[in-house]
C-alpha cells in the first residue's frame, strides 16, 4: 500500500522494510514509538531529528494509535529476527569460521 503524496505516513515496498514511515525519510513509525516509550517528548524528538516536524511526529503517533497491533507485531518480528541472527553470529561461530580458513 503506497499512500498519496500528501500523506505524512507512507508504506512503500522496498523502503524501510515495507514498514510505515514518515514520507521522504527513513524514520519508521515504530522508531517514533520507541523514542516516546523511552520518555522523549515530540519536541525532544524534533530536536534530535531537526529535519522532522512536530506535525510528522504527531502523524506517526496517530498512525500508531490507529494501527497499534500491526506496529507491535512488526516490532516483535524485528526482535525475533535479532535473536535468531545473534544465535547464528555468536563469537563462537565466528571463531569456527576463522579456524576453517
Amino acid at each position: 500500500m503506497v499512500n498519496s503524496l500528501s500523506d505524512p505516513i507512507v508504506v512503500t515496498p522496498g523502503r524501510c522494510g515495507g514498514k510505515p514511515h514518515i514520507a521522504g525519510n527513513r524514520i519508521r513509525v515504530q522508531d517514533i514509538v520507541v523514542l516516546t516509550k523511552a520518555g522523549q517528548s515530540p519536541n525532544e524528538i524534533v530536536r534530535s531529528y531537526p529535519h522532522l516536524t512536530l506535525a510528522e511526529i504527531d502523524a506517526a503517533l496517530t498512525y500508531y494509535h490507529d494501527h497499534g497491533e500491526d506496529i507491535a507485531r512488526q516490532m516483535k518480528e524485528d526482535e525475533e529476527y535479532i535473536v535468531e541472527y545473534q544465535k547464528i553470529h555468536t563469537p563462537i561461530h565466528l571463531e569456527s569460521f576463522d579456524q576453517q580458513q
